[in-house]
């Protein structure tokens, strides 16, 4: 771990997390791994998000995963995910990270619907009255909701966030971010733009391939933030057959096999996440298999 300014800077994993056979949670196994990505260089950890299947969890099991991650790693290392349908459940949420003493919060824009921008507004308004710092998590793709840059400055400029997890893919954003919105904080959101982002002056990485191969990611990610392209284009190209499934539909399925075959426990997914085909299983196998033979761990 590095000295962060803030809560939510630094290489943050969306944790996976480990279910066993019949589809249970794995608690000790979380805890293991929230230290073991600690223990290898990683900031913190993001626990709720899609790769944590959230979306699956009785509402038991996802406090019990905020809590077995506090407990692991201390609370201001800890930005816990709380998307959810409604503004209402999402403050809930945001209260009970507040409460564990996460040091921020993941949150999405309304996802059950094509929000218009008042709407938008209105869900961060009600969230923010946890009193918790909130990350924006733009993923256009699966929520249908885009926060333009011109949305993201609005909610800074009145104070409801105070980064943003960029996922859109476009690296040119972070550019017209930092002219409308300069003191909000950018965030790797997609693994597979981590060099393009870092070079435009992301803080942050809110990643998803650490799960299976943290020391060598962590290397990426500060070689990267530091400039230093001889060290990170290497890595970049090595890494990037893995980095880019992060951004398929199939990401949770492809991490988790990642990190079983690095000898992590990753496990099944609930359903309605299916197993990879046998074409994906293999694509992610020999990619994963080739990073480990040339030095990543």
């Amino acid at each position: 771990m590095t000295n962060r300014i803030k809560p939510w800077h630094g290489v943050m994993v969306a944790t996976a997390l480990p279910l066993r056979e019949d589809l249970s949670v794995d608690f000790d196994g979380y805890a293991e791994h929230c230290r073991w990505l600690v223990e290898n260089g990683c900031d913190g950890v993001v626990p709720n998000g899609s790769l944590g299947e959230y979306q699956t969890l009785t509402a038991e099991e996802r406090a019990k995963v905020i809590e077995t991650a506090v407990e692991t790693v201390g609370g201001p290392n800890v930005m816990a995910g709380v998307g959810a349908y409604g503004a209402a459940e999402s403050r809930l949420w945001a209260e009970r990270a507040a409460a564990a003493g996460c040091g921020s919060v993941l949150l999405l824009p309304p996802n059950s619907y094509r929000a218009d921008e008042r709407s938008v507004i209105a869900h961060y308004r009600e969230v923010a009255k946890a009193g918790v710092p909130i990350v924006a998590y733009n993923n256009p793709y699966d929520t249908k909701v885009d926060l333009t840059p011109a949305l993201l400055a609005t909610l800074h400029g009145e104070g409801l966030i105070v980064a943003v997890k960029e996922f859109s893919g476009d690296p040119r954003r972070s550019y017209e971010l930092g002219e409308l919105a300069p003191g909000l904080d950018v965030l790797i959101g997609s693994d597979d733009v981590l060099l393009e982002l870092a070079i435009a002056g992301a803080v942050g990485w809110v990643a998803g391939y650490p799960n299976a191969l943290p020391a060598s990611s962590v290397a990426l990610y500060r070689a990267a933030l530091a400039g230093d392209l001889e060290t990170a284009l290497p890595l970049y190209r090595t890494l990037h057959p893995l980095l880019r499934w992060d951004s398929k539909t199939e990401f949770v399925q492809a991490i988790k096999l990642s990190m079983d075959i690095a000898g992590r426990h990753g496990g099944p997914c609930r359903l309605p996440r299916v197993p990879l085909t046998e074409t994906q299983e293999a694509a992610v196998r020999g990619a994963t298999e080739k990073a480990l033979a040339e030095g990543m761990r």
